[in-house]
């Protein structure tokens, strides 16, 4: 097998860079490519309308020529100043801080000054938001003076042109997730496991997410999957879990959101899950929508912690999954959200609500219940969630077990993490699931 993964189906040369031909189906874009991809975006008028009707949903509708016209000037020459993915990061930069200051009230940076710029990092965090999560990280890393991270992308984001030229140029790479071929799955995370593994080599840092999938229930939890998917590269090289993983520089990252953009729209989800047997359709654009939700609808504070690089203390899956797990519950934000939502559930004694004032219980309860009422109990375990993980760490239980259904424990039980498939969803940046028999570690 380790011939096959180091091995170009074309021509058979040995693979010894990420930026071989071989990844070009994957791969972020080059410097080189950039104004190709730009131009695609400037000529998509899907994304010209969807500006339009997102920054003017009552004037587009009698000067819709006028403005589109204006959005497309606009964006044309903006793209011809960008030469390179460095001058196009600093426009994300430039967005991002538009982002934090109008809708958000303040976001903290933990443990991102201490990194050597020598070096590269895999940084893994929860999963909460599709496109935000990295962003952070990115942020934290160009406001320090670091190079900004490739990120891992499932490719069922990539069906507006659009939306795959901005992801490209924005160093992401590609998860290749709408193969259901087991043999042609199992060669895609090969392939995708040999590029992180690469690229780690030549000091690029990397960030996926810990699961495929967000926690919508609030439940984060580390995916074994992805772990073994990572370490494939490491043991076609003949070396164990623990050496190769403890080589990566693995960094968990904990974030949280004080108010979820998308809370409803998760409830809903898992509501209609629930009620049809785990199924769940979404419409054609569903995972843009929420990302645009995610970056426009207000979010209250955010914190971003990263720790110190795991390189000790596992050597399983099962081990460095509860490493990374026990780091993320441990670093919670408990904004009153949080601490709400717990007491209101039965699970926060009444002291939790000691430091929080009434003006904040009378802002979140509005929001909730705002909401339809079949949905309001299930978004407060949502918001619950940390705190249920951050006492299970309390006590020392940090390697959980998944169950069936958190919503139908009570909450006096400190339900665990719901099954993959329960809060899984098409939008995960995180690789795929690597079948059982051909990842043991």
């Amino acid at each position: 097998m380790s011939k096959q993964i180091l091995k170009s189906n074309k021509d058979q040369a040995e693979v010894t860079s990420s930026e071989d031909a071989i990844f070009d189906d994957i791969r972020p874009c080059r410097d080189d490519e950039a104004q190709e991809q730009l131009q695609i975006i400037a000529n998509d008028e899907s994304l010209v309308n969807g500006i339009v009707k997102l920054r003017y949903p009552i004037l587009h509708k009698y000067l819709g020529p006028l403005i589109r016209y204006k959005v497309r000037s606009f964006i044309k020459s903006t793209v011809n100043n960008v030469h390179s993915i460095q001058d196009f990061q600093q426009l994300v930069a430039k967005a991002v801080v538009n982002m934090m200051n109008t809708t958000t009230d303040g976001v903290e940076f933990k443990g991102f000054d201490g990194f050597d710029p020598k070096k590269g990092y895999l940084f893994i965090s929860n999963h909460r938001d599709i496109s935000l999560d990295p962003t952070f990280v990115d942020f934290a890393l160009h406001s320090n003076g670091f190079e900004t991270v490739r990120i891992a992308m499932g490719d069922n984001l990539l069906k507006m042109p659009a939306a795959n030229a901005l992801m490209r140029l924005n160093k992401s790479f590609i998860v290749k997730r709408s193969i259901n071929s087991m043999r042609e799955k199992l060669k895609e995370i090969n392939h995708l496991s040999q590029y992180i593994g690469l690229s780690m080599q030549e000091q690029h840092s990397i960030w996926i997410a810990q699961r495929e999938g967000r926690a919508k229930d609030g439940y984060d939890r580390t995916e074994e999957a992805v772990l073994k998917m990572i370490y494939m590269y490491g043991r076609s090289k003949g070396l164990s879990f623990t050496e190769y993983m403890s080589s990566l520089n693995i960094v968990p990252v904990s974030i949280t959101y004080e108010f979820d953009p998308n809370d409803l729209q998760k409830a809903h989800e898992l509501h209609e899950r629930a009620l049809h047997d785990g199924k769940y359709q979404k419409s054609e654009f569903e995972d843009i929508k929420s990302i645009v939700k995610g970056i426009k609808g207000y979010k209250g504070r955010v914190c971003v912690i990263a720790g110190e690089p795991i390189t000790s203390g596992f050597s399983t899956p099962t081990e460095l999954a509860a490493l990374i797990d026990k780091f993320i519950y441990s670093n919670y934000a408990f904004y009153p959200s949080v601490l709400i939502a717990a007491h209101k559930l039965g699970i926060a004694p009444n002291s939790a609500m000691e430091n929080v004032k009434s003006e904040e219980i009378i802002k979140f309860m509005d929001r909730i219940n705002a909401y339809p009422q079949e949905l309001q109990e299930r978004i407060l375990q949502m918001y619950a969630a940390p705190y249920v993980s951050n006492q299970r760490v309390q006590k020392g239980e940090f390697d959980f077990v998944p169950i069936a259904d958190p919503a139908e424990v009570p909450a006096e039980a400190a339900p665990s993490p719901a099954p993959d498939d329960a809060g899984a969803d098409a939008d995960s940046e995180a690789a795929p699931a690597a079948p059982a028999a051909e990842t043991k570690a």
